[in-house]
């Protein structure tokens, strides 16, 4: 597989962790990372043509004033973002990545990863973005509208980075789940780490079967196994596993056909993104 790791780096507190996994990935698999902040449009007023009829209060020359103040807001936020990407450069160069890129982009997250989507092995970005305390749900719509327009993986970043050493995979049965475990056989991401894939729900011949065919995939890839089918509902039963057994990521298909739908992607997303502990790779 090849690509490079697409990292998206703001001013939040994720911000760090999206470097720290970044590094990890790189030099698991060798690939280069691509560092990408985005300026979000927004601003005061902009002054009007001359020729049209003068909108109100602009007799007061406050117009000219906030276009001032914007022109001024502009020029700090391009500064900030540079020095966030320069900041960030600097943790992956420590962490010994050898290939880094940065970009500084204005517009609309989406279409920013959309740009980048052909070139990339893996979208990385934070749980949360830098206005997550004054906007609970802000990058929870984002990261929904990624997830359901994205081809490549997406790999959400957790609060803090921890060695990866213990991998669960969400399966369903479903097209998507079949496709996470094919992602998982074919990259050079988890060979040498140890690989639980668990199903949530009875544990019936047909779903015994599924579990034996992703093992078997797996394992005809040099990766090493095992299986379990969890009672109870698909967010609680998959959080309580990974809690417990100390699980390090979960990789899951961004859509399913059963109960585990819900968790995936939805109205759910959000909060199950905010309350796992661990990151997430979501394949479509």
């Amino acid at each position: 597989m090849t690509g490079k790791i697409v990292a998206f780096v703001d001013g939040s507190i994720y911000a760090t962790s999206v470097c720290d996994h970044a590094a990890w990935i790189s030099k698991r698999t060798g690939a280069p990372v691509q560092l990408v902040h985005v300026l979000r449009p927004g601003g005061a007023p902009a002054l009007a043509d001359p020729a049209d009829p003068a909108p109100l209060g602009a007799r007061s020359g406050v117009m000219e004033e906030l276009a001032a103040l914007d022109a001024q807001r502009a020029r700090l936020m391009a500064a900030h973002g540079r020095a966030l990407i320069d900041d960030a450069r600097v943790l992956l160069e420590k962490a010994g990545v050898a290939e880094i890129a940065a970009e500084l982009r204005q517009g609309d997250l989406l279409a920013t990863v959309q740009a980048f989507e052909a070139e990339a092995r893996v979208i990385l970005l934070g749980k949360r973005g830098e206005d997550a305390d004054q906007a609970m749900d802000h990058l929870g719509a984002n990261l929904e509208r990624i997830v359901r327009s994205c081809a490549r993986p997406v790999f959400v970043a957790s609060r803090a980075f921890r060695p990866i050493e213990r991998v669960l995979v969400a399966y369903d049965g479903g097209v998507s789940a079949m496709k996470a475990v094919d992602h998982l056989s074919r990259s050079t991401l988890f060979p040498g780490l140890s690989v639980q894939i668990a199903a949530v729900g009875q544990a019936t011949p047909e779903v015994k079967k599924g579990l034996e065919a992703a093992r078997a995939m797996l394992a005809a890839a040099g990766i090493a196994a095992e299986t379990t089918v969890l009672a109870g509902q698909p967010e609680a039963a998959l959080r309580k596993l990974a809690e417990e057994e100390k699980f390090d990521l979960l990789v899951m298909g961004a859509y399913g056909h059963s109960r585990i739908r819900s968790l995936i992607i939805g109205s759910t997303t959000t909060a199950t993104m905010r309350a796992c502990k661990v990151p997430v790779v979501l394949i479509r």
